[in-house]
């Protein structure tokens, strides 16, 4: 592990991990296709005993199959059960799980009282709503009226910390840009040598006051609000960031 005695060490750093990420990404990743016959339950031994059917066309093999299915689909919802109902101690969100989402009816979004027909046009609208305040000046100035207060030392992180700070987040959570779960986050701090470069680097932030550019990368997603009467108008929708999950965890 390199030595972080810099801001440009510490980018350095950062970079290299964000290169072995993206790296083991695209040499492991797969497109799947969507349709509307996909279920969340499906795994390789359902692939592998359909298979296996589909060659020998035995009757012996169809049961193999519907017996691996019942047991999958099985172990998925209890899973899941146990997921919502017991970690998140919130049984009630089991009726949001089941219960069939309706989306809205959507209308084309009017700005400036024109139809954002394309896409660059509808692009414009969201971000000239959503990022209005992106260039406008901030007054330093108030940050004189903060009193000053006497210098205190900063305690470095500790392996503890981390553990406690990273376990009591949601596995289902939607990933940033860095593609990265809590899940795969709750992997990583199991090695030894792994949760200690990861102790390091938060420390160097705070040690040397540098914010790696990284973490400062988000993904805007636009959601709708809910229970509106009319989706026609940027201020019924919603931005939601996903930050990157490292920078996150720091």
């Amino acid at each position: 592990m390199t030595i972080i005695q810099n801001a440009r060490t510490l980018e350095e750093v950062v970079q290299s991990i964000l290169s072995n990420i993206e790296e083991s990404w695209q040499k492991n990743s797969k497109l799947i296709k969507i349709t509307r016959h996909s279920k969340a339950w499906w795994n390789k031994d359902c692939h592998l005993s359909l298979e296996k059917y589909r060659l020998s066309q035995s009757l012996e093999n169809w049961h193999n199959f519907k017996s691996t299915v019942k047991k999958t689909k099985r172990s998925f919802f209890d899973n899941k059960i146990e997921e919502i109902a017991n970690k998140k101690c919130s049984p009630w969100d089991l009726m949001n799980w089941v219960k069939k989402c309706k989306l809205p009816a959507i209308e084309a979004i009017q700005y400036e009282r024109h139809l954002c027909i394309k896409l660059e046009n509808l692009w414009i609208a969201l971000h000239n709503s959503f990022n209005s305040a992106q260039t406008r000046e901030i007054d330093i100035y108030v940050l004189d009226k903060i009193p000053n207060k006497p210098m205190r030392s900063w305690n470095p992180f500790s392996k503890q910390e981390l553990i406690d700070a990273i376990e009591k987040y949601n596995n289902l959570s939607t990933p940033g840009s860095d593609k990265l779960t809590w899940n795969y986050i709750k992997s990583i701090i199991r090695n030894k040598n792994c949760i200690f470069k990861l102790i390091d680097i938060t420390n160097a932030c705070i040690d040397l006051g540098h914010w790696p550019s990284h973490f400062k990368t988000s993904t805007m997603i636009i959601i709708s609000k809910p229970n509106k009467s009319t989706y026609n108008s940027p201020k019924s929708y919603r931005p939601i960031v996903l930050l990157n999950m490292i920078g996150k965890t720091f």
